[in-house]
C-alpha cells in the first residue's frame, strides 16, 4: 500500500464479505479484521489479493537463538529496503546529469538532449517500475492509486519528450532549451520534459525512502518492548540449575535472575533481595526494591543481588505481553478525522484522473500549445497524490502510543484519545487509587466478654484470605504477623458481596467481615466514632450472627495524589471522589487533596448511577478505579481508566491503563491526548490544504511537474516529521523538575520530586 486510496480499497473489499469489518493501517501495513468463523484467513488473504495487493497472516515467532532450527531467511522488509536503496541510488546517478543540463542552459552542449534521453530512458522504465507495476495491477483490478498518478505522469512526460525529440524538432543538434520553475510554452522553442520524467520518480523514491525511515522511528517503542522479551532462562530443578528456552518455562517453576539480567516472566521472589529497574516496562524511573514474597514483572532489569523467582504467569498472560498487545491494538485504530480522510481518498484518485483529462482537453480546446497542456496535465497527476492524507493519523498514533507506553500510559486506541481530550470530570476511587491501597490494621476493638482479640483476628484473617480487596489482604497479613506460630485455619463456603464484605465458614463458625451498620453495641459504636474521627476505615466482625469486634484500618494517600489532583484542575478537569467508605473517611481524604465534590458510601450500583447522572448533566466523565466494584462504573463512563495494579476485571473494562499505578499519570494521559489530537489535526489540515493550493496551480499551468513531484514528497515528509515530534513529548511536571529523556525514552529525574 502506498496511499490512503489503497487503504480505502482494501477496507471496502474486505467489508463486502458478510460479517467482516476491517481497519487497515497505512503506517504499519497491518489490518485488524473481525470476521465470523466461516470466513477463514485464507479467504481474507484471497480477498486482499483480488483487490490488487498481497497479504499474509501474522507470522509465527522466529526460532530462538541457539536452537537447532535453520537460520531464518532475511526478512522481506529488509530485502525490500535494500532493493529500494539500490533503485534510489541508480536513479539518482542517472537523473542528476539530466536535471543539471535541463535546468542550466549555459551547460547545454551540442546534442545534450540525446545524452539526457539515454540517461532518462532507464529511469522512466526500470527506475519507475515500482509505480508502473502497481499501476498495472490496479488497472487489472479496476482501481487507481497514487502509483497510477505517478506512473501516468512519468509516462506522459517521457512520451512527450520522445515525440518532441524524434518528430517535434527538439532533436536538432544545436537545440537550446531555457528552464523556469513556472512552465512556459508557445515561445517557438520545442520543449522536452526529461527533467520531469526523471525528477518525478527521483523525488518520489527519495520521499518514500525517507518516509519509511521516519515511519520506522515511530515504531521504536514497539521494538523496545519486543526487545525486553527474554529468550533463555535459568531454572532450578531438584536443586540444579539448567538453561532452557523461555517458551518451556511453566507456571510454578523457579528460575534464577542474576545481576544485570532481565526477569524472564512475571513471578514472586522466593529468595534474595535486589532493586529492579522497571523503566522500560512501566515507565517508573526509580528502581524498586524487592524481597521474598513480593511480585516482580517480566522484562525488568535486576540491578542488584541474586534473585530466585517463582513464575506466576507465562507467555501471553504476562504484564509485558498485555502491554505489547494493548499498544498494538491501539495503533491499529483510526481517529474520526482519519476515517473521513480515508473515505475522501477512496474517490480522490478517480477525481484527479478526470480532472487531469479535463484540463488537458480544456487547454487543447482553447488553442493552447500542446506542450503547455501536457505540462498542466502531468503536474496535476503528480502533485495530487494523497500520501499525506493516509499518513496523517497512523504516524501520529504510532508515535503517541509508543510514547505513552514509555510513560506508563496505555491507551486502547484513537477513540480513547479523542474522548480523553474532551474529559471535563474525573471520578476517583479512594482505596488503591488516591491512596496506596496498602492498608494496615491500626486498632482492634472487641466486645467485652466475647471471643477475645486473638480468636477474632484468626477467624477474620482466615475468611479474608479469599478476598482480593486491600482491606481483606491487610487483615489477613496482620493476623499472620500477630500469630506467626499458628497458621490461619481454612475457610469454606466463602462468598463476597461487592461493596459490603465477605463471609465464610471457619472451624465450624459462620464468620462475617462487613461494613458497620447502625445496630452496633455501645462499645463498638464509641470505637467507630473515634476511628471515623481519625479518618480510619472500619469493618465489623460477626461470628455466628453476633458482633464480636471492630477493626480499624489506616491508609495513606499516594505520594503523587495531590500533584495529580492539582494538575487535573489546571487542565480544567473537575475531580470527584466516590468511595464506599463512610463520610468522615472520604471527607478527610478530600480535604487533604483539595477535592470539593465528594460521594461516600458508594456501592457499585450507586457509582454507576453517579456516572449516568453526571453524563445527563452534559459532563464528559472519566472513571478511575482498580477493583471489581469499579468495573460497572468504568464501563458506563465516557472513558474508563484502570490502575495497572488493579484487577483484570477493572483493566478489561477500561479504555486507558496506568501501568505504574501512579495517579499522576492521568494528567500525563490527558496532556498527551491533547497534543496528539492537535498533531493529527495539523497533519490533516496540511494534507487537505496542500492539495487545495497545489492542484489549482497545476491546473492553470503555474507548476512545473518536477517541482510538483518535490512538493508531493515534501508534504508526506512534513506530516511524518510533525508526528515524530510526539516521541519527545514530556509531561509539564517532568519539564519543571528538570527531567531528561534517556535513549529508551524513559524519564530520569535529575533530583527527587517533591
Amino acid at each position: 500500500m502506498t496511499c490512503a486510496a489503497c487503504v480505502s480499497r482494501v477496507e471496502k473489499r474486505l467489508a463486502k464479505l458478510e460479517g467482516v469489518t476491517a481497519t487497515v493501517n497505512l503506517a504499519t501495513g497491518n489490518a485488524r479484521i473481525s470476521h465470523p468463523p466461516e470466513i477463514t484467513p485464507e479467504i481474507l488473504v484471497a480477498t486482499v489479493e483480488r483487490a490488487g495487493y498481497t497479504a499474509e497472516p501474522p507470522r509465527p515467532p522466529e526460532p530462538e537463538a541457539g536452537s537447532e532450527a535453520s537460520e531464518p531467511s532475511e526478512p522481506a522488509e529488509a530485502r525490500e529496503s535494500a532493493e529500494a536503496r539500490r533503485r534510489l541510488l541508480v536513479t539518482a546517478l542517472l537523473s542528476v546529469p539530466v536535471l543539471v543540463l535541463s535546468m542550466v542552459p549555459d551547460l547545454q552542449f551540442r546534442n545534450w538532449q540525446w545524452l539526457c534521453f539515454a540517461l532518462a530512458a532507464p529511469v522512466a522504465t526500470w527506475g519507475s517500475w515500482p509505480f508502473h507495476g502497481r499501476a498495472l495491477r490496479g488497472l487489472r483490478h479496476a482501481s487507481a492509486t497514487m502509483d497510477t498518478l505517478v506512473s501516468l505522469g512519468v509516462t506522459a512526460a517521457f512520451a512527450w519528450s520522445t515525440y518532441a525529440l524524434f518528430i517535434g524538432g527538439a532533436g536538432d543538434p544545436g537545440m537550446r532549451m531555457p528552464f523556469s520553475f513556472l512552465p512556459s510554452a508557445g515561445d517557438d522553442i520545442p520543449h522536452i520534459y526529461l527533467e520531469a520524467a526523471v525528477g518525478v520518480p527521483l523525488f518520489v523514491l527519495t520521499g518514500r525512502f525517507l518516509e519509511a525511515r521516519a515511519r520506522s522511528g515511530t515504531g521504536q517503542a514497539m521494538r523496545a518492548l519486543a526487545g525486553l522479551a527474554v529468550k533463555d532462562v535459568t531454572v532450578r530443578v531438584d536443586g540444579k540449575e539448567r538453561l532452557i528456552p523461555v517458551e518451556q518455562l511453566r507456571v510454578g517453576q523457579e528460575f534464577v535472575v542474576r545481576p544485570g539480567e532481565r526477569v524472564a516472566t512475571d513471578g514472586v521472589v522466593v529468595s534474595g533481595s535486589s532493586a529492579l529497574d522497571l523503566s522500560l516496562v512501566t515507565g517508573e524511573s526509580d528502581p524498586v526494591e524487592v524481597a521474598p514474597g513480593q511480585a516482580v514483572v517480566g522484562g525488568a532489569v535486576n540491578a542488584g543481588g541474586l534473585l530466585t523467582v517463582r513464575a506466576t504467569a507465562v507467555g501471553r498472560d504476562t504484564q509485558l505481553a498485555r502491554i505489547t498487545e494493548l499498544v498494538t491494538e491501539a495503533q491499529a485504530g483510526k481517529a474520526r478525522a482519519q476515517r473521513l480522510a480515508d473515505s475522501v481518498a477512496g474517490g480522490f484518485v478517480p477525481v484527479v484522473l478526470t480532472l487531469a483529462v479535463t484540463i488537458l482537453g480544456f487547454w487543447l480546446g482553447a488553442g493552447a500549445d500542446p506542450q503547455a497542456a501536457i505540462t498542466a496535465c502531468v503536474a496535476i497527476l503528480v502533485v495530487a497524490c494523497p500520501c499525506a492524507l493516509g499518513l496523517a493519523t497512523p504516524t501520529a498514533l504510532l508515535a503517541a502510543t509508543g510514547r505513552g507506553a514509555q510513560l506508563g500510559v496505555l491507551v486502547s486506541g484513537p477513540q480513547a484519545l479523542e474522548t480523553l481530550r474532551h474529559i471535563d470530570t474525573v471520578i476517583l476511587d479512594k482505596t488503591g487509587t488516591l491512596t496506596t491501597g496498602r492498608m494496615s490494621v491500626t486498632q482492634v476493638t472487641v466486645v467485652p466478654g466475647g471471643l477475645g482479640e486473638r480468636t477474632v483476628l484468626r477467624l477474620a484473617g482466615a475468611v479474608e484470605r479469599g478476598s482480593e480487596h486491600p482491606l481483606g489482604r491487610a487483615i489477613t497479613a496482620y493476623a499472620e504477623r500477630a500469630f506467626p506460630e499458628e497458621p490461619l485455619p481454612e475457610v469454606t463456603e466463602f462468598a463476597a458481596t461487592a461493596g459490603m464484605g465477605v463471609r465464610g465458614l471457619v472451624e465450624g463458625h459462620q464468620v462475617e467481615v462487613v461494613t458497620p451498620g447502625d445496630d452496633l453495641p455501645e462499645t463498638l459504636t464509641r470505637a467507630l466514632a473515634d476511628a471515623e474521627a481519625s479518618a480510619r476505615t472500619v469493618v465489623r466482625v460477626r461470628v455466628d450472627g453476633v458482633d464480636e469486634a471492630l477493626i480499624a484500618l489506616g491508609d495513606v494517600t499516594r505520594p503523587g495524589s495531590y500533584r495529580a489532583v492539582d494538575r487535573l484542575k489546571r487542565l480544567g478537569v473537575t475531580p470527584v471522589l466516590a468511595t464506599g467508605d463512610r463520610e468522615a473517611v472520604a471527607d478527610a481524604v478530600a480535604d487533604e487533596l483539595g477535592i470539593v465534590e465528594v460521594y461516600a458510601r458508594c456501592t457499585p450500583e450507586s457509582k454507576a448511577e453517579l456516572v449516568r447522572r453526571l453524563r445527563v448533566e452534559d459532563r464528559r466523565v472519566a472513571v478511575i478505579g482498580d477493583g471489581v466494584n469499579d468495573a460497572a462504573a468504568l464501563a458506563g463512563a465516557d472513558l474508563g481508566i484502570a490502575m495497572g495494579s488493579g484487577t483484570d476485571v477493572a483493566i478489561g473494562a477500561a479504555d486507558v491503563t496506568l501501568v505504574r499505578g501512579d495517579i499522576e499519570s492521568v494528567a500525563d494521559a490527558i496532556g498527551l491526548a491533547r497534543r496528539t489530537l492537535g498533531t493529527i489535526r495539523a497533519n490533516l489540515i496540511w494534507a487537505f490544504g496542500y492539495n487545495a493550493v497545489t492542484v489549482p496551480l497545476a491546473a492553470v499551468g503555474w507548476l512545473n511537474p518536477m517541482v510538483a513531484a518535490a512538493a508531493m514528497s515534501l508534504s508526506s515528509l512534513l506530516v511524518v516529521g510533525n508526528s515524530l515530534r510526539l516521541r519527545a513529548w514530556q509531561p509539564p511536571a517532568a519539564r519543571r523538575t528538570g527531567a531528561r529523556v534517556g535513549q529508551a525514552g524513559q524519564v530520569r529525574q535529575g533530583e527527587q520530586r517533591s
